[in-house]
């Protein structure tokens, strides 16, 4: 009896032990697990917080980054440069990185000279190093060849991404200018401005005009299908652009138009009881005032392409599939949105777009194809100053450039600011589209992310 008593307060005891084991695990596990949540979201609200402060930062060097390249903008004046030696930027969409790479490399070894290691300037001499072959002035801000650009004036033929195609700017396409990078405080601006008339007016498939919707349609398709959408695809943005076709035509030539406004004449003051007994029962009409202006041609240019600004950029157009990228790599990002013009642009510079959009651009007057090989090739020795100059250029093809003359310019007038700021983990960025002829600056639409 005693054995058994022993027994079972010995098994009594280890039960005790286990159950204050039990019970400290739990404690453990639930201190643990409060300790890691508490810690993770003070983590969370630090993160919040930074975050909050990061983008304050770069929303305020964005603005202010903003604000300075408006007030820059007359300075702006891009010039097209001469480009016979170098290979055209204009089929580049169509290559595949590794094709892309390989061009460059031929590039390099077909143009390059070495340089003497005398003349290197202190840059090492342990890779073979190569100098570009000098097109235009070297104080030309707009011309990659400057030999202060390139690593001091050389570039290492065994580095490819050291070497790029130049547009017909000389920054790369579509850049008018190189991009600038400077820092406002704590944050890294880069400022990149793109000629927008150097891609397709997405406007043009909207074209209200009956004389030219089958020509406007023909282009649009053979955009698409140089940028390798499928017919499936194609239909389903024509439905897209149909939705904002009935919400606004597209046009693009306009003139100057008187217009009559109206304003309603502010209510008479009810008279007191006694001037409405000395007062007739003869009623007189109050006369509504009337105000004649007029808006000029580039003005109602301007309000289309702001109206078209926001309606290419709403949930309208499926602009992420456009932006899908069918070529990504560090150093390109290819994609059909990447050449269309979504800021109600409507026309084309022959001299800096490329190929798949003068086709489009000529398909309105025939032979584009051949057209736009005729322009690419020439256009490198020396780009064309006017239209007329185009036709006399080319002019077993006069009659088809000139049913295409509302389509077509030399000169691009419709450019858009990027201005992207990062500061720690935020980004903050506007996109600014502006018209610019001469002196004469005019802001369409701003978007900012």
């Amino acid at each position: 009896m005693s054995q058994t008593w022993q027994y079972l307060n010995n098994r009594t005891g280890y039960n005790r032990s286990g159950v204050v084991l039990l019970v400290t695990l739990v404690l453990l596990v639930v201190l643990s697990t409060l300790a890691y949540t508490i810690s993770s979201r003070v983590a969370a609200q630090r993160h919040r917080d930074q975050y909050i402060i990061d983008y304050s930062k770069a929303r305020y060097a964005c603005d202010s980054a903003v604000k300075y390249a408006m007030a820059t903008l007359e300075d702006l004046n891009p010039q097209l440069i001469s480009r016979p030696n170098e290979p055209d930027f204009s089929d580049l969409f169509l290559l595949s990185d590794p094709d892309y790479q390989q061009l460059l490399a031929q590039w390099a070894a077909q143009l390059g000279v070495t340089v003497p290691e005398n003349n290197l300037s202190g840059i090492s001499a342990a890779k073979p190093k190569t100098r570009f072959i000098e097109i235009g002035d070297a104080n030309e801000p707009n011309d990659v060849n400057d030999f202060n650009d390139v690593d001091g004036g050389t570039a290492d033929v065994n580095d490819s991404n050291s070497l790029v195609i130049p547009g017909p700017y000389g920054a790369e396409w579509p850049l008018v200018t190189k991009p600038s990078e400077f820092e406002i405080g704590s944050a890294t601006v880069k400022i990149e401005i793109e000629d927008e008339e150097a891609k397709y007016p997405l406007g043009w498939a909207l074209l209200a005009d009956a004389a030219v919707q089958r020509d406007a349609q023909a282009s649009f398709e053979t955009f698409c299908e140089w940028m390798g959408i499928d017919a499936k695809d194609i239909d389903s943005l024509k439905e897209e652009l149909k939705a904002i076709g009935e919400i606004k035509p597209f046009k693009i030539e306009f003139s100057t138009v008187s217009v009559t406004d109206r304003t309603a004449p502010a209510p008479a003051p009810t008279p007191s009881p006694s001037t409405r007994s000395r007062t007739s029962t003869v009623r007189r009409t109050a006369r509504t005032p009337v105000t004649r202006r007029t808006i000029s041609a580039s003005d109602q240019l301007i309000r289309q392409s702001a109206e078209f600004s926001e309606l290419f950029h709403s949930s309208l157009i499926d602009r992420e599939f456009l932006a899908s990228p069918t070529v990504i790599s560090e150093t390109r990002k290819e994609s059909a949105l990447k050449y269309m013009g979504i800021w109600g642009s409507t026309k084309v510079n022959v001299n800096t777009a490329p190929r798949q959009v003068l086709e489009a651009a000529f398909t309105f007057g025939g032979d584009a194809d051949r057209v736009a090989d005729e322009i690419i090739r020439r256009r490198r020795i020396e780009p064309f100053t006017d239209i007329e100059a185009l036709k006399t250029s080319l002019f077993s093809y006069s009659d088809s450039i000139r049913k295409c003359e509302k389509y077509i310019t030399t000169a691009s007038k419709f450019f858009t600011i990027k201005v992207t700021a990062t500061s720690g983990v935020a980004k903050a960025s506007s996109v600014i589209a502006i018209t610019k002829d001469g002196k004469t600056i005019k802001r369409i639409a701003v978007i900012s992310d």
